[in-house]
């Protein structure tokens, strides 16, 4: 998007229906939009022009370093710095689990600048995979496959006019894109959580166990039936939170984290029955609910694990009762 703004209702429902039919669709659609998330919402106009038009294009892969390797979640405490030389900032340190890591041609990197200690001193900028300096310290392998690397980042320097809005700004606008990709990385979850009920649905309806249909079975249906509550609940979750965002919310923190929690976590419930649902089957290489059991664990954490989301709920819970309580 040109605009500063984003369609989350429509980023969800994209990568739910992709995730649906294919993981690694989904996979390449939402990395491109979380690495281009920053220049979008803050970009300038020839930020915006340089990037988001060879993203779109295909031309140019993005990705979005955050993560460090002493730091996780805990974004405020990032450690990689980023000094001032002239007219470069110099970027010093060290990312991990960086998706699209090393088939990247762009980066978005967040350093600290030093206007404050914690979440304050934090800057956000655009680096180019062949700046000086960049190199893939290890690619990481994963049980579900994706290009996933640690970077390290010696003496980069990134022009002044590469930094993505103001110094001190960065984690308000890791903060702001993860709110609008937290929801969909829920979004997702729901894909893969959908595909499981359709794949337990073929099996049941299809599959007899000593002269009778598997769906006939009270036991089978009571899964059945609670499979299909958790889905219609975390579809509310996500388009409540989707809807809030595009609605004119500043921030969704609260429901994209519940969004996000309950999607991701029920997801691994419904992927886990599908498979037990199939029996031996079920466990079998090539399979689809065999691919999916695969392919749900690591949305319960990243981009924020389930305990840190649960973490996040119960302060925003908390921080609105405190305000509302007269002292």
């Amino acid at each position: 998007s040109h605009t500063g703004t984003l369609d989350v209702r429509k980023i969800c429902l994209i990568r739910e229906t992709l995730a649906r039919h294919n993981g690694l669709a989904d996979f390449a659609f939402a990395m491109q939009g979380l690495g281009t998330g920053a220049i979008s919402l803050f970009g300038t106009k020839a930020q915006k022009k340089t990037w988001l038009d060879q993203t779109m294009s295909g031309e140019a892969i993005s990705a979005f370093a955050l993560t460090e390797p002493q730091s996780g979640s805990d974004v405020a405490n990032s450690t990689m710095t980023a000094t001032l030389d002239g007219d470069c900032f110099v970027l010093n340190g060290e990312k991990t689990w960086i998706s699209n890591g090393g088939i990247a041609n762009v980066y978005t990197v967040f350093a600290r600048t030093g206007e404050a200690p914690g979440a304050k001193g934090l800057s956000a900028f655009i680096v180019p995979a062949d700046v000086t300096g960049l190199v893939v310290k290890e690619r990481l392998d994963t049980i579900s496959p994706h290009p996933l690397a640690t970077l390290e980042f010696n003496a980069c320097r990134v022009p002044v006019s590469d930094m993505i809005g103001s110094p001190g700004k960065g984690f308000g606008i890791a903060m702001a894109v993860l709110d609008v990709f937290r929801s969909s990385v829920a979004a997702a979850a729901l894909g893969f959580a959908r595909c499981a009920l359709d794949e337990a649905l073929t099996r049941v309806t299809t599959r007899k166990v000593q002269g009778q249909v598997l769906s006939e079975l009270q036991m089978v249906q009571g899964h059945i039936a609670e499979m299909a509550l958790d889905i219609d609940a975390a579809a509310l979750l996500i388009y409540r939170a989707a809807w809030l965002k595009d609605s004119g919310a500043s921030r969704i923190t609260r429901e994209a984290a519940m969004a996000k929690l309950f999607a991701t976590e029920q997801a691994q419930v419904i992927i886990d029955k599908a498979v037990q649902l199939h029996g031996g089957d079920g466990v079998r290489t090539g399979q689809t609910v065999e691919r999916l059991y695969r392919e749900i664990r690591a949305l319960r954490i990243y981009e924020g694990a389930s305990d840190v989301q649960k973490v996040i709920i119960a302060r925003q819970t908390l921080g609105s009762h405190i305000e509302s309580t007269p002292s």
